[in-house]
């Protein structure tokens, strides 16, 4: 070798974030263990061998529930054959007290009416007419961020996108603020969801619905409170009358089905308001705030999205055009919602005897879509647990089996929010992220928390800087 020549190493890589994840057991868990679980945190009961084969019976004092993750079988049991399962009983426990028979929660020809009804609401130019508001108020929640920022206090970023989400759906849905107190709605609906995971593990003991549990009284005072609330609006709104009006509880207080003309009653419209309200707020949020847990630890996508609401815009404010043209922004949403799916699993229970590509399923049989687990299934994604937008790119995407990456189900009962969440999840990550930084607190891992939803359990605190 010759005496002057050097050998230059190449740098290290940067090691690879631990990212919050669901650490599985090994094995089955007992009966008694897996039922305290449950308690805790449903999520962690699913044993190891459902992120890697394809389907997975569990047992649990006698009744045999099937989990389904293999994209075929999913396929079968959403779209094939949707008229063979129906809503569980244990989201209809957790649900229906709170949701009556809304869309969320009915089946049948009662689902279908509602269903077709509200469909209009949902149609792509008028959810563009809302995306002015979504910008507004995204840029109120910039402007108080950056007021702060100097100070170097920390934020809770999954409370601010609550508040975010929530101002959106009081203006585009309920006729604007100052007609319900956002505070305690959002409050009712977080000490309502706390209580599901009792009613999960009381289901599977075949308890009666009626029986006691820790935090019952307070998740029945939210109940009322919430159904209330929403009846007052939904009667005060038919009383003032739709005409002229764009806002999700007119167009329902207005709403026909196509088919037979029907109309919703008050307390119809209430119950859809109410599954619109916490579905439609609570879902991106999250979604939101699991995307800025991830830009934090990888601040060269951050600055990705920075610079792509720059060239979108030329310097420029964000308008409704801009959103639909930031594809990597919204590469982004969609990879945090397959590492962190805000409604992580589905459930259906089989109305008659049904076989899934050969798989037998005997009529009552719950059918679990475990839809956390399918995302970071060892078969279906190269480095399950790596953060990479690039999955989303149109050719990786389109490459995919559409049954392996379900945020929004799959089929008949596909969310029908999914375009409205999708532009406001698009539209609050590029008003943040172009003026703003955001930095997790040191070594904070998050605890991942299942309340129907998928929850940071404390939190997500950060510290907010101007760009």
């Amino acid at each position: 070798m010759n005496a002057h020549s050097t050998h230059v190493r190449p740098a290290p890589e940067e090691p690879r974030p631990v990212l919050a994840r669901i650490t599985p057991p090994a094995r089955p868990l007992g009966p008694w263990r897996f039922l305290r679980t449950v308690v805790r945190n449903p999520l962690e009961a699913w044993p190891e061998t459902i992120y890697r084969e394809p389907h997975y019976t569990s047992e649990f004092l006698g009744t045999s529930s099937l989990f389904v993750m293999a994209p075929n079988l999913i396929r079968r049991v959403m779209v094939d054959e949707a008229d063979a399962f129906e809503k569980s009983e244990v989201l209809r426990r957790a649900l229906s007290p709170a949701l009556g028979d809304a869309i969320l929660t009915a089946d049948g020809a009662r689902w279908r009416w509602q269903r077709r009804a509200a469909a209009p609401i949902f149609r792509a130019e008028r959810i563009r007419s809302f995306v002015p508001a979504m910008i507004r108020a995204a840029e109120r929640t910039r402007d108080m961020l950056a007021a702060d920022a100097g100070d170097g206090a920390e934020i809770d970023i999954a409370q601010t996108m609550m508040r975010t989400t929530f101002e959106i759906i009081v203006e585009t849905m309920l006729s604007g603020a100052g007609r319900i107190d956002a505070a305690r709605v959002e409050q009712g609906i977080t000490d309502y969801l706390e209580s599901t995971s009792w009613i999960f593990a009381l289901t599977l003991l075949r308890a009666p619905a009626w029986m006691p549990f820790p935090g019952r009284a307070k998740a029945e005072r939210a109940k009322m409170y919430l159904r209330d609330e929403l009846l007052r609006l939904a009667a005060e709104g038919r009383r003032n009358g739709t005409e002229g009006r764009n806002d999700l509880m007119s167009l329902l207080l207005a709403a026909r089905d196509p088919e037979t003309g029907q109309a919703m009653d008050d307390r119809d419209v209430a119950d859809n308001l109410l599954t619109f309200v916490t579905a439609g707020h609570e879902t991106t949020a999250l979604a939101l705030t699991w995307a800025f847990y991830l830009l934090a630890h990888h601040p060269e996508s951050e600055a990705l999205i920075a610079a792509e609401v720059e060239a979108a815009t030329g310097g420029g404010p964000l308008t409704a055009d801009h959103v639909d043209a930031l594809p990597y922004t919204r590469q982004v949403i969609l990879e945090a919602m397959r590492l962190y799916p805000p409604v992580p699993v589905v459930v259906r229970a089989a109305l008659r005897d049904v076989d899934l590509d050969g798989v037998p399923v005997k009529a009552g049989t719950p059918i679990t879509i475990p839809i956390y687990a399918v995302h970071r299934h060892a078969t279906l994604w190269d480095e399950p647990e790596r953060f990479d937008p690039a999955r989303f790119a149109p050719e990786a995407a389109k490459a995919r089996d559409r049954y392996a990456y379900l945020p929004f189900a799959a089929g008949p009962r596909i969310c029908i929010g999914m375009g409205f969440a999708l532009s406001e999840a698009v539209a609050i990550l590029a008003v943040l992220v172009r003026s703003l930084r955001f930095s997790l607190r040191p070594g904070y891992l998050p605890v991942l928390k299942q309340r129907i939803t998928l929850r940071p359990a404390e939190g997500m605190p950060m510290r907010v800087s101007v760009r």
